[in-house]
């Protein structure tokens, strides 16, 4: 193999998908039945990420997050976890350069000096270890389980204001990190349904003993982040104990909705669990030390790194180690740090700084635990898992090791670029022949097509505004073979696009209607315009048609969307 990649969370599948379409051979080993992480059915934790709750508009993740998340608005309009995991594992599956063993934890590494030879894991449905030996590992694991069998430099808890300089750091280092959750699901019936609680369950007759009071109370349809724990312990090491703890948390809350709260007794009559998390979704445990360590500084100056690569925006969410347990104390159970949106994140923090072919995305990155508060969400990690992936491609096709990149980072940017992977304050560059030809449209200004920004951004929205019928066209200055056509189009990035189920109202569970439907790629030859290629029912933000002509001339012409009066296309390239 070129590059394995431990760990299927989103980090991983974003890593995984984008190594593989740039060329090289992939190997990707998760510990559990399902792909996605704590987005998985196991976990059902939704993806947040730089919008913020649509709070701040127009930052959404695109390239590999934004290509699954249409496609799950498109195939999953219901919001079945199962079938979302359907989704991430199809995909996956379809990658020819991906090789896929599941329920197969890594457990053993062969290592020499400062370089990884291989990595040994264990089935547990076939009972049979595998060694994997490739080029590059990536650990997207999130626990960093390769840290301690390679012997990659890491940290685990928090860091003390002194040694980064950060303000919401605590005075002294601790051992203390962020906990893990237990979610759980409830449905709605027409009858009542009575709740007796397992006689191990927690009791708790009083509001003022949970996180919130009675105003914490009303999203008993998904269960509540604040069912926390594990801070104050190892997040690893004492997992099962911390995930026994949660359970009787867990039905100790039901048991205070249905039975106990004045609040809330009466309108959650009606309702029943309906599934309860077993997996504990884990928010910090190692992180690796990497050639540069991210902090809460770097954030709050908004991370213009030379070799930036990957963004977030979420707010620094720090958790109180004590979970749950704060309200005992007094204790807010997470304070909210402010942190722009965007703020860029560098390549430097996603390898190695002592082992050589070791790279790695998600919560387990190169930061500390304040920026990490931030950086975990999964939009995030989303953005720096494709970013890992193009990186070990490009190092592995060059023959250089990860840290290498850094001499490339412009040929990376524009490649996750070229991909529709975001990245503020670098503009994507086109070819001669792009830049060079005339550019006409049926209406409006076309040249933001080529503007290399590809979203509205502040009050610009960097497009060109279509109604069904119009055109948008490059003429050449002599017949040219074109390869191919990359339209970047409309997918609603102002809208809130989740698994959350809570959230009714405020979020897509469609497709959004700007995004075109129907829309056909014409040639000019001899002077007139004829059809190539006719796209239906497109879900995709990303189109990549492929022409094998020569033409005199290319045009896109909008037919019709998914019900709104009209769209936007934000990028028209052509190679």
């Amino acid at each position: 193999m070129d590059l394995c990649v431990i760990g299927g969370g989103m980090a991983g599948i974003c890593a995984a998908i984008s190594a593989a379409r740039n060329g090289v051979k992939v190997l990707l080993m998760h510990d559990r039945p399902v792909p996605g992480g704590n987005a998985s059915s196991e976990c059902r934790m939704h993806i947040s990420g730089a919008d913020r709750h649509n709070s701040i508009k127009n930052m959404r993740e695109t390239g590999i997050l934004e290509e699954l998340r249409m496609k799950n608005l498109f195939f999953n309009p219901q919001k079945s976890y199962s079938v979302w995991d359907t989704i991430l594992y199809e995909t996956l599956k379809n990658e020819k350069n991906i090789t896929l063993l599941f329920n197969c934890s890594c457990l053993d590494a062969e290592v020499e000096g400062n370089y990884i030879f291989s990595v040994k894991g264990w089935q547990t449905t076939t009972y049979t270890y595998h060694t994997v030996q490739a080029k590059i590992f990536a650990d997207c694991s999130g626990d960093g389980i390769l840290a301690p069998l390679v012997g990659a430099h890491f940290r685990m808890g928090r860091e003390g204001r002194d040694e980064y300089g950060e303000s919401a750091a605590p005075v002294k280092p601790d051992n203390f990190t962020m906990g893990m959750t237990c979610l759980f699901q409830a449905r709605e019936y027409n009858t009542p349904h009575p709740f007796l609680p397992p006689s191990w369950a927690y009791r708790f007759n009083s509001c003022e003993e949970l996180p919130y009071g009675a105003e914490g109370h009303q999203w008993w349809q998904m269960g509540y982040w604040w069912i926390e724990l594990g801070g104050e312990y190892h997040t690893i090491y004492d997992t099962e104990m911390l995930r026994d703890e949660l359970l009787k948390i867990v039905y100790g809350v039901w048991d205070h909705l249905k039975n106990r709260c004045p609040a809330v007794r009466e309108k959650v009559k009606n309702w029943a669990l309906d599934w309860v998390q077993f997996l504990p979704a884990k928010r910090e445990s190692r992180r690796y030390i990497g050639e540069y360590v991210l902090t809460q500084n770097d954030i709050e100056k908004e991370g213009k790194f030379e070799d930036i690569i990957a963004y977030g925006g979420w707010s620094m969410d720090d958790h109180h180690p004590a979970g749950f347990n704060a309200v005992k104390i007094g204790a807010p159970a997470t304070i909210f740090h402010p942190a722009p949106s965007p703020y860029g994140i560098p390549y430097r923090a996603l390898y190695s700084k002592n082992i050589s072919n070791l790279m790695f995305a998600g919560r387990n990155a190169s930061c500390t635990h304040m920026a990490m508060s931030s950086t975990r969400v999964m939009g995030t990690c989303c953005s720096m898992g494709q970013a890992l992936g193009t990186a070990a491609a490009m190092a592995i096709n060059k023959g250089i090791y990860p840290r290498e990149i850094i001499h490339h980072i412009d040929e990376l940017q524009q490649k996750l670029l070229y991909d529709d992977a975001y990245i503020p304050w670098v503009r994507q560059r086109f070819n001669v022949l792009t830049m060079r030809s005339k550019l006409e449209a049926s209406r409006g200004n076309p040249e933001p097509v080529r503007d290399g920004i590809n979203r509205p951004v502040g009050s610009d929205n960097h497009c060109w505004e279509a109604y069904p019928g119009d055109h948008i066209s490059y003429i050449f200055p002599e017949k040219t073979l074109v390869k191919k056509a990359t339209l970047i189009v409309d997918s609603g990035l102002d809208k809130l696009v989740t698994m959350s189920h809570h959230q009714r109202d405020d979020q897509l569970v469609s497709l959004p209607d700007v995004m075109p439907r129907a829309f056909r790629i014409e040639g000019m030859i001899e002077g007139r315009w004829e059809s190539i290629s006719k796209i239906e029912d497109n879900y995709m933000r990303l189109v990549r048609v492929e022409i094998g002509k020569k033409i005199e001339g290319i045009r896109f012409v909008l037919e019709k969307t998914w019900g709104g009066s009209k769209s936007r296309i934000y990028g028209f390239y052509i190679e």
